[in-house]
């Protein structure tokens, strides 16, 4: 059963599954879309499978190490950009094109790719940002899809930083922006030095560039 609720980010977790307009912030929320016994076995299976990597980005004209590994699958032909990186996707496995078409069949969007995170504990992290690169379109649609650890996902207003909310993301969850989110918001996961374990996050997103060849 899907909700519709104005009001404060907080309340979305009083039902497991919901859906919340409030100011161009438009979300929703199934804290147990994957059930506990799939999520564990998906979490042991990207832990393995995926092809991790640490990739160095340009922030405020300095390179730096990023605080988490990532990983890119998704359609031949297309590229993402974003700090000074050009992605070129590897192709889908079996799973991640399982999962891709379930959160399809939920939110009624198209996605061509998947970035995948891994933080390996509490120290790893991701900034404040918002999905807004052209290579996405207009009002991107932008499925998270949690698994390990629970962490805290933060959302501040771009126009006023004092406004901000905050979402507990557990094993299995799922979260997928839309509307004008991603102009009017930003979001980010912070550190947190009492976690010592891993979570995994795929976000799928639609990518409508091409790569260029040199």
């Amino acid at each position: 059963m899907i909700i519709f609720y104005k009001g404060k980010f907080e309340r979305i977790k009083q039902t497991p599954v919901k859906e919340l307009t409030d100011d161009n912030l438009e979300v929703f929320f199934d804290p147990t879309f994957l059930s506990e016994l799939r999520s564990d076995a998906l979490k042991k299976e990207l832990l393995k499978s995926i092809a991790w990597q640490q990739n160095e980005i340009r922030l405020f004209g300095k390179w730096i190490t990023e605080p988490r590994l990532s990983a890119w699958y998704g359609d031949e032909g297309i590229t993402y950009a974003y700090s000074g990186l050009a992605l070129r996707p590897l192709p889908w496995t079996n799973e991640l094109l399982q999962l891709k078409n379930e959160i399809e069949n939920v939110s009624n969007a198209k996605f061509n790719s998947v970035l995948l995170n891994q933080y390996r504990h509490g120290q790893d992290s991701m900034g404040w940002h918002s999905d807004d690169e052209k290579e996405l379109g207009k009002n991107p649609e932008i499925a998270s899809l949690s698994l390990g650890v629970m962490r805290e996902f933060q959302f501040r207003k771009k126009a006023d930083h004092t406004i901000k909310h905050k979402l507990l993301l557990p094993h299995g969850s799922l979260l997928i922006m839309k509307g004008a989110t991603q102009h009017f918001w930003q979001h980010q996961l912070p550190k947190r030095k009492r976690v010592n374990e891993v979570r995994i996050n795929l976000t799928f997103r639609q990518v409508f560039s091409n790569i260029q060849e040199q």
